[in-house]
């Protein structure tokens, strides 16, 4: 008996926080989406705890950070384990502290409330694509074979994707040289530290309010091994005490993994109808949660332009756009974190180059707001290069309060869009607002007045898109060529599967 076919729009591999986020852009953009995931069940161990500033920004606009009430909020992160002030001007500055379980989670719940298929317990096994169309099989459980047609398929299945095995992408890059060994450990008690450099190597612990400590330790010199499997926790507890002369071996760990320094990008994020974000694009360590705020940015910027593009609304090259704004920004991010790893996994000799950065963080601001926004993801401005003299255009709306909006709003509470663009008429043009009527049904329009002296300066109106960024910014020309490039065909038509 032939297996029977599931069909759908977009069907996305893997379901991390990654895969979760393009799920529920994609629903809030009417796409029909299946989520294939091999584990049968959500994974307890929390990788990943840090949210920066930018993915906040990303999260408050699709009204999700009530549910996380309010995290701890560390507004000093680091540059390769030098002390750095993360505060830049946003709602959300500084680094805040959510398990990564809790935002899987958050993220599972909103997807699934918005129309997600979720398929747990299904490992993709094979692909065939198409010109028109990818179909996928997947093993479920008890081996059942499940077979999926979709328009499009996004591999978000993590640095050692099978999606991207099955494509052939080129995945160019480093290998690790060196690994950092990290547990989360019960029934220890050790000093806290933050990036402790002692004689032998780095030495990294934080106990948490539950009594577990989470510690991570480097031995100078020592390379990365070649792994099949996770490290044991005798293996961590040796290095431990070669490192700081304690011993954690009586402790009971809660789980225990082990990441090197290898550092590889997808030579195209796109490869015909199969596309790849998260750590499936891009492979680096996942030095200050850099890694996970880079995947989730990825999937806002991916998921209204493919979204748009199955309901047949997107302009010609729009999807391409994705991988002509985020492989330059991961490329930067990989950069980033190649120095990063360099001072806090060398050895003494990397001192004076720790020495001169701390000097040139603590004495110059304009070094410490670089090396801030470049971590949170705040200065990210895309098309820079193609528009160098107006600061505004590619950037991220800016927070600023309002005037004339029910009374008073702020930037922040007008991205709340549900998915949608924003044009916002700083000027009360009854031409502008008579413009941008034909896409109302994708473009929300506001007029108000914003406050003197404002981040938006003496722009008449900016047209922001469903990611937050600026796509136009009251130019002397209308806005009607950046409202057909960035939200299309004025009579969406749905093609068939």
């Amino acid at each position: 008996m032939p297996t029977p076919v599931l069909e759908t729009e977009v069907l996305i591999v893997g379901a991390g926080p990654v895969g979760l986020m393009l799920a529920g852009e994609l629903r809030l953009g009417g796409a029909e989406t299946v989520v294939l995931e091999r584990l049968a069940a959500p994974t307890t161990e929390s990788r990943a705890s840090t949210l920066h500033a930018r993915t906040m920004e990303l999260l408050d606009s699709r009204g999700l950070l009530d549910a996380l009430g309010t995290p701890p909020d560390e507004p000093r992160g680091h540059f390769g384990g030098v002390p750095l002030d993360l505060r830049l001007p946003s709602p959300w500055p500084g680094q805040w502290k959510v398990p990564q379980t809790r935002t899987e989670a958050l993220l599972r719940e909103w997807a699934l409330g918005l129309g997600a298929d979720l398929r747990r317990g299904h490992e993709l096994r094979a692909a065939r694509f198409a010109d028109d169309h990818v179909e996928a099989v997947a093993a479920g459980p008890g081996g059942r074979a499940l077979r999926v047609r979709a328009r499009f398929a996004v591999g978000c299945d993590g640095e050692h994707s099978t999606l991207r095995r099955l494509v052939g992408a080129p995945f160019p890059g480093r290998e690790a040289s060196r690994e950092l060994l990290r547990a989360d450990v019960a029934g220890i008690d050790v000093p806290n530290r933050r990036f402790q450099r002692l004689d032998r190597g780095l030495a990294i612990a934080a106990r948490r309010a539950d009594g577990v400590t989470r510690i991570m330790v480097h031995e100078f010199q020592a390379g990365a091994r070649r792994r099949t499997a996770e490290p044991e926790f005798a293996e961590l507890a040796e290095v431990w005490k070669r490192v700081t002369g304690e011993t954690v071996d009586h402790g009971t760990p809660v789980w225990v993994n082990s990441f090197g320094d290898a550092n590889r990008q997808l030579a195209n994020y796109r490869h015909g109808r199969v596309l790849f974000a998260g750590d499936a694009a891009h492979q680096q360590m996942p030095i200050g949660g850099q890694a996970l705020n880079l995947g989730l940015q990825d999937a806002v910027n991916l998921g209204w332009k493919l979204a748009a593009e199955v309901s047949g609304r997107a302009s010609a090259g729009l999807l391409d756009t994705y991988h002509a704004e985020r492989h330059p920004v991961g490329r930067r991010v990989l950069a980033d974190i190649r120095a990063q790893a360099h001072l806090l996994l060398g050895g003494p000799e990397v001192e004076p180059l720790r020495t001169l950065l701390a000097e040139l963080i603590d004495e110059r601001p304009e070094a410490r707001a670089h090396l801030a926004g470049m971590i949170s993801g705040l200065d990210i401005r895309y098309g820079a290069d193609t528009a160098p003299g107006d600061p505004l255009l590619g950037a991220r709306l800016p927070y600023t309060e309002l005037q004339g909006v029910h009374g008073g709003m702020t930037t922040r509470e007008l991205l709340r869009t549900s998915g949608r663009g924003l044009l916002l008429d700083l000027a009360g043009d009854a031409a502008l607002r008579t413009a941008v009527r034909p896409w109302a049904d994708r473009v929300v329009t506001v007029t108000a007045r914003p406050a003197p002296d404002g981040p938006l300066g003496a722009a008449r109106a900016v047209l922001v898109r469903p990611d937050g960024h600026i796509a136009w910014a009251g130019a002397t020309d209308g806005p009607e060529n950046a409202l057909g490039d960035w939200f299309g065909k004025l009579a969406p038509a749905r093609r068939p599967l």
